[in-house]
Protein backbone atom coordinates (compact mmCIF):
# COMPACT_ATOMS: atom_id res chain seq x y z
CA UNK A 1 0.00 0.00 0.00
CA UNK A 2 2.68 2.33 1.13
CA UNK A 3 4.63 1.84 -2.63
CA UNK A 4 1.20 2.94 -4.35
CA UNK A 5 0.73 6.05 -2.29
CA UNK A 6 5.04 7.03 -2.89
CA UNK A 7 4.12 6.31 -6.67
CA UNK A 8 0.93 8.78 -6.85
CA UNK A 9 2.65 11.46 -4.68
CA UNK A 10 5.62 11.40 -6.90
CA UNK A 11 3.74 11.20 -9.60
CA UNK A 12 1.76 14.44 -8.36
CA UNK A 13 4.66 16.24 -7.72
CA UNK A 14 6.74 15.69 -11.65
CA UNK A 15 2.88 16.55 -13.18
CA UNK A 16 3.41 19.86 -11.91
CA UNK A 17 0.91 19.89 -8.93
CA UNK A 18 1.63 22.25 -6.20
CA UNK A 19 3.25 20.75 -3.03
CA UNK A 20 1.13 22.67 -1.12
CA UNK A 21 -2.14 20.84 -2.77
CA UNK A 22 -0.11 17.13 -2.51
CA UNK A 23 0.50 17.58 0.98
CA UNK A 24 -3.06 18.33 1.80
CA UNK A 25 -4.11 15.47 -0.25
CA UNK A 26 -1.57 13.33 1.59
CA UNK A 27 -2.12 14.47 4.79
CA UNK A 28 1.42 15.81 5.78
CA UNK A 29 2.88 19.34 5.61
CA UNK A 30 4.38 20.90 2.74
CA UNK A 31 7.97 20.73 4.61
CA UNK A 32 7.18 16.61 5.35
CA UNK A 33 6.29 15.94 1.59
CA UNK A 34 9.43 18.01 0.16
CA UNK A 35 11.76 15.89 2.59
CA UNK A 36 10.42 13.08 1.97
CA UNK A 37 9.76 13.54 -1.97
CA UNK A 38 11.62 16.53 -2.70
CA UNK A 39 14.83 14.15 -3.99
CA UNK A 40 11.98 12.23 -6.38
CA UNK A 41 11.07 15.60 -8.56
CA UNK A 42 12.36 15.40 -11.95
CA UNK A 43 12.26 17.14 -15.10
CA UNK A 44 10.61 20.24 -13.70
CA UNK A 45 13.61 23.01 -14.75
CA UNK A 46 12.79 23.56 -18.03
CA UNK A 47 9.20 23.82 -17.78
CA UNK A 48 9.82 26.57 -14.87
CA UNK A 49 12.73 28.83 -16.89
CA UNK A 50 10.08 28.93 -19.21
CA UNK A 51 7.55 30.20 -17.06
CA UNK A 52 9.68 32.25 -15.62
CA UNK A 53 11.06 34.16 -18.83
CA UNK A 54 7.60 34.71 -20.16
CA UNK A 55 6.85 36.42 -16.72
CA UNK A 56 10.46 38.38 -17.36
CA UNK A 57 11.12 37.12 -13.92
CA UNK A 58 14.61 35.32 -15.00
CA UNK A 59 18.06 36.97 -14.05
CA UNK A 60 19.97 37.35 -17.10
CA UNK A 61 23.10 35.21 -16.92
CA UNK A 62 25.35 38.02 -16.42
CA UNK A 63 23.86 38.65 -12.95
CA UNK A 64 23.81 35.58 -12.26
CA UNK A 65 27.40 35.20 -12.70
CA UNK A 66 28.09 38.41 -10.39
CA UNK A 67 28.83 37.47 -6.71
CA UNK A 68 27.61 40.61 -4.76
CA UNK A 69 30.27 42.26 -3.06
CA UNK A 70 33.10 41.51 -4.98
CA UNK A 71 35.17 43.27 -6.50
Amino acid sequence: MYDIRHTRLTKWLNDGIPPAQVAEWAGNSVAVLLATYARCVDGQLPDLKRRLEAAGDLPEAEAEAEVPGAG
